[in-house]
């Protein structure tokens, strides 16, 4: 029975991505619902580190939004992005971690990546 949930949720996802961005993880997921209307599934997972002994931990956090809201809410994050760069001026996005990059490796400069790219104007 387990397995048969896990497996309804895994079918649900018809699309995804991950966004590493220091120690948090953003998956965005479009889901399928029931009636087969898709809506977007935003997770944020951190890891937090165990008590000695313990193995470390994930605290997670998600937020649905239904494709009836995409606009309105692209429109409130892009003002709200808008007012934090107008206050702050221009700011640098996080290197991407990248593990396969060896030691030694410095005069490449780091690949830049950033989650909101797609909303700036």
């Amino acid at each position: 029975m387990e397995n048969q949930k896990e497996e309804r949720r895994e079918q649900e996802i018809v699309y995804s991505r991950s966004v590493k961005a220091g120690k948090r993880i953003y998956y965005l997921d479009v889901r399928k619902a029931r009636n087969n209307d898709l809506y977007l599934s935003i997770t944020e997972s951190k890891r937090r580190q165990g008590e000695e002994g313990e193995a470390p931990s994930f605290e997670k956090h998600k937020v649905f939004l239904y494709k009836e809201d995409f606009a309105h809410f692209t429109e409130g994050l892009q003002d709200v992005i808008a007012y934090v760069q107008n206050q702050l001026g221009t700011i640098e996005e996080r290197p991407e971690y990248i593990p396969e990059a060896k030691e030694g490796a410095d005069d490449e400069e780091p690949k830049k990546k950033g989650l909101l790219g797609f909303l700036r104007k």
